[in-house]
């Protein structure tokens, strides 16, 4: 037997070749050493360049993620370390073992591809999507030729990582599209708004790719899906600068239904949703219920309530800026600790005596700062403030 022949059998590889044993067993080929071993050898290298070997592959790029924005000169292990830990922790691995295989940098582009044991887990590593990493956001998203398994997309939607925000706004009945922003507000003053009805499970500000200024426009999903209308019907209309906000559910596909019997708005439209109780103050609308009482919120958190001489501070600070327009009958700042429903705190509720002075009050005070918060304000039920009912 010849040299040439003798390497033909693979039985002697060259330094980094795969033999023709392990290529068979890797593909699911079966056969023996002898007899049998040419036609499963043949088999097997047929497949490496056939469907096993594409479906290979597409099983490997459903556990690969590609996690832009990386910090500066970061190294493989670090990254592997930061994911490893974070979802030990978080109870997103299988075992508690590391569920990261690799990492591959491109420093240059300021990139990594991340690889984990499991499709699961790399769908849970998504939820790091926006986490902040030694100071930088990192944008964490499928490989460009990412294609669904056959039984599906590995999604879970329940996941979030506290704290978090997504910069990947998922296209679900729940994507709300936010128009008419000022160009000179920063994805922190947006949120900062949105904020007032809720916590974000994602938002994007959608910005021009070349100059990096912002288009005007965004998306966004609450954490609790149960707020999105409450926050459209508090923000569509709002004057925010020179601008009036368009905020309404996006529409996912054509011509489908987001919610029940409700159709689902274009993300171009212009139409405002229909107010309905406690409609938020829009200068051009003609439907608000005028009332006595305002509602105001963004202006307080829960823990700025928990100690009694800062709530009884904010409490004077209210009365004294609202007596301005009109004596002030009453003021309820709801408290846990005061036996409220946690989804009362956070808002501030003051009566005056006739409208025209709550009307006033409004006009003012409505999209003014209040320790560095952008306050929303609303008409608000008589009938249910005298009876504590704060929803």
């Amino acid at each position: 037997m010849t040299a040439e022949e003798v390497k033909a059998t693979g039985h002697f590889p060259l330094p980094g070749q795969i033999t023709a044993l392990k290529l068979a067993g890797a593909l699911g080929v079966t056969g023996s050493p002898t007899g049998g071993f040419a036609a499963s050898f043949l088999q097997a290298a047929h497949c490496a360049s056939g469907p096993a070997a594409q479906n290979m592959a597409m099983i490997r790029q459903t556990r690969r993620l590609y996690v832009g924005n990386i910090p500066y000169a970061i190294t493989e292990a670090e990254i592997a370390e930061f994911f490893n830990t974070a979802m030990i922790q978080l109870k997103l691995s299988g075992g508690g073992r590391n569920p990261v295989v690799s990492v591959s940098i491109n420093h240059e582009k300021n990139y990594a591809f991340v690889e984990f044991s499991t499709a699961e887990e790399a769908t849970a590593a998504m939820a790091f999507d926006g986490v902040s990493f030694r100071n930088q956001s990192l944008k964490i998203r499928r490989p460009k030729d990412y294609l669904p398994p056959p039984g599906g997309e590995y999604f879970a939607p329940s996941l979030h990582v506290p704290g978090v925000v997504s910069s990947n706004v998922q296209d679900t009945p729940h994507k709300v599209f936010i128009g008419g922003v000022p160009p000179y507000f920063n994805e922190d003053q947006v949120m900062e708004l949105l904020k007032a009805f809720g916590e974000l499970r994602s938002f994007n500000l959608v910005k021009d790719a070349v100059s990096g200024l912002s288009k005007g426009f965004a998306f966004c999903e609450y954490l609790d899906p149960s707020v999105t209308d409450i926050a459209c019907q508090g923000l569509n209309g709002m004057e925010v600068g020179d601008k009036k906000i368009i905020m309404q559910r996006a529409s996912v596909g054509s011509g489908k239904l987001l919610m029940g019997d409700t159709p689902g708005a274009s993300a171009s439209s212009s139409t405002p949703a229909q107010p309905s109780n406690g409609s938020f103050f829009n200068p051009g609308a003609t439907t608000l219920e005028v009332s006595t009482v305002l509602m105001f919120l963004n202006m307080v958190t829960a823990e700025e309530l928990e100690n009694d001489e800062e709530y009884q501070e904010i409490l004077m600070d209210v009365k004294e800026e609202c007596e301005r327009f009109g004596p002030v009958v009453d003021i309820r700042i709801p408290r846990v600790k005061d036996g409220s429903d946690e989804s009362h705190v956070g808002k501030i509720f003051v009566m005056f005596t006739v409208p025209e002075q709550s009307s006033a009050a409004l006009r003012s005070l409505a999209g003014r700062k209040f320790s560095e918060r952008t306050v929303l304000g609303s008409y608000f039920s008589e009938a249910k403030f005298l009876a504590g009912e704060f929803v």
